[in-house]
């Protein structure tokens, strides 16, 4: 059995992380903690979130410095949902013994640092860890997390864009003339757990926020290889991401080669599911699965692929317990999907 700490185990991606490790056969739960400073040190989990009542007996542990050294030590596995500068300060600390480290925030998805520095507002210090850090989209990455010690968990935005565009760009699918446009909507959960006037449910409709700067643009181009124009919203719904990404395909491409593509490419990949119709964001809800589906208009040379994901689950938590599984020596779905374990 493997020996898990979360860090940052009160918020929605923490809990998550909390409720996956339980339920894992190769996993024991040792550690949940929070930040000094945090209102729910000293509480249960059961008394932070209502779904996770049969979990009373993990009490939530403020962290300190010397707590950082014990984990390093003596832990095979440490999440950390945690803010990017908690885990920026704390990792070379956290990595520093046998734990392999999974950091949920973008201090470390980014290897170019003036980029992190621009859409992050702060400079990246820890440049040592940020040069061990595996990007963790588990579906590609598999070999690379086998022997990682800090994987840097992508964003929920990037993991659906990239599993749609991924195969289109390695297959040089794409007419690099035009960017691919994404668009995506995300549940209110995407926001995290502290009270906000615009994540309030009076106040969410359906809108675009951060509008050619998001931080995500960066990880997504970083991590296909090429430019996009990528425009998130925000929905008044909890769970669930649906990005549709609209791309230029090269002359004489048809649907019965994105068909055969899609299909090589996740034939071994169960976490994501091919759909004979565009999903929809309950489809995901609460799963860890990526459900894509695309259309080709041969007339235009258009193609449009949809994706969704659980922003919570395979946008954080379920792709997190993928990683670590990989870094594990474990199956990756283990924990995950039953019969595939």
């Amino acid at each position: 059995m493997f020996n898990i700490a979360v860090i940052g185990a009160s918020g929605y991606t923490g809990a998550q992380l909390v409720n996956l490790i339980v339920g894992h056969p190769q996993m024991t739960l040792k550690h949940v903690l929070v930040s000094e400073n945090s209102a729910d040190a000293g509480k249960t989990m059961a008394q932070v979130h209502g779904n996770l009542a049969h979990l009373s007996q993990y009490v939530l542990t403020p962290l300190n410095s010397d707590l950082l050294a014990e984990l390093a030590a003596t832990m095979d596995g440490i999440f950390l949902a945690t803010p990017h500068e908690a885990s920026h300060d704390w990792m070379e600390a956290l990595s520093a013994g046998k734990a392999k480290v999974f950091d949920l925030s973008g201090a470390f998805r980014l290897k170019d640092t003036e980029v992190f520095a621009k859409h992050y507002g702060f400079a990246h210090t820890s440049v040592d860890c940020l040069d061990k850090a595996v990007y963790g989209l588990a579906e590609y990455q598999a070999d690379a997390l086998k022997s990682a010690n800090i994987v840097a968990v992508p964003g929920c935005y990037p993991t659906a864009s990239l599993l749609a565009l991924k195969p289109l760009f390695n297959a040089g699918l794409l007419d690099t003339s035009m960017r691919p446009i994404i668009n995506a909507v995300s549940g209110v959960s995407g926001a995290g757990r502290k009270a906000s006037l615009t994540t309030s449910f009076y106040e969410v409709s359906l809108q675009a926020y951060g509008v050619l700067g998001h931080r995500h643009t960066p990880e997504i181009e970083a991590h296909l290889g090429t430019q996009v124009i990528f425009t998130p919203h925000l929905g008044n719904f909890k769970r669930g991401i649906l990005a549709t990404v609209t791309v230029k395909l090269k002359a004489g491409t048809t649907q019965s080669d994105l068909d055969s593509l899609y299909e090589s490419v996740y034939a071994d990949q169960p976490i994501v599911r091919l759909r004979e119709s565009f999903p929809k964001v309950d489809d995901v809800a609460h799963t860890p699965f990526c459900d894509l589906h695309w259309k080709v208009d041969a007339e235009s040379g258009y193609a449009v692929v949809a994706s969704a994901i659980d922003n919570v689950m395979k946008g954080a938590a379920s792709q997190a317990m993928q990683c670590a599984n990989l870094a594990l020596g474990l199956s990756a779905t283990q924990g995950l999907i039953h019969g595939y374990e």
